[in-house]
């Protein structure tokens, strides 16, 4: 009889502990799972942010390029300076300029819009000032020597071209992935007066009434 109690009681001990090994395991499991969706849900709200955050950068930059045009500097402030060298080996160097007008072309020979202005920036502006106190330079926005000494000789103008690797003085006046043709006007103590973008023939005359009205 003490043997059969003795049985049964074994019996009942080890389900009572199968039972709360059984409650532990599925709250372990329960607490893993709870942990695992945790971290997907917060893997997922960090991608979510960090496409909010790419977008909102998107959106902020595209802004900027529509109100600025894409310029970083604006009228009435100092030009940046910059030292560039020419197609023909000499340099320029910005504040070593000053007291006279400068007038600095963004271009590329890729550029068709860059294309259509300068012969008008040849024969309207160089030509008629060149003897003056008066600096034109053309600036190409990230192109080797050979390929800039060509687009000169094929848009057959005679004003001086610089190189721009990296496009490095281009981003010192207007956003890097902004688009070419543009001027910067800078009068004789060295701050900007005139920005131009694209060639549009009221704009562009516009600009040669301000280089004239400072060329003395």
């Amino acid at each position: 009889m003490k043997t059969s109690k003795f049985i049964l009681g074994s019996i009942i001990i080890s389900y009572i502990l199968l039972l709360f090994v059984s409650s532990c395991k599925n709250k372990t499991e329960k607490a893993e799972s709870e942990d695992t969706n945790s971290v997907l849900l917060e893997n997922t709200n960090t991608a979510v942010q960090e496409n909010t955050d790419t977008t909102s950068q998107l959106d902020a930059t595209t802004a900027a390029l529509e109100e600025d045009r894409g310029y970083i500097v604006e009228v009435g402030q100092m030009a940046p300076d910059f030292t560039v060298i020419l197609t023909d080996g000499e340099t320029f160097t910005m504040s070593e300029n000053r007291g006279k007008v400068i007038m600095l072309q963004f271009t590329a020979s890729w550029c068709g819009v860059c294309r259509e202005e300068m012969p008008h920036i040849e024969n309207e502006i160089w030509q008629p000032l060149k003897d003056k106190d008066f600096m034109l330079v053309g600036i190409d926005k990230d192109e080797p020597l050979d390929v800039v000494r060509e687009f000169a000789g094929t848009m057959k103008i005679t004003y001086p071209l610089a190189l721009d690797p990296g496009a490095e003085v281009f981003s010192l006046y207007a956003l890097k992935e902004a688009g070419v043709t543009r001027n910067v006007i800078v009068d004789q103590q060295g701050k900007i007066v005139f920005l131009t973008r694209l060639y549009e023939e009221k704009e562009f005359n516009d600009m040669k009434d301000v280089i004239n009205s400072l060329v003395q």
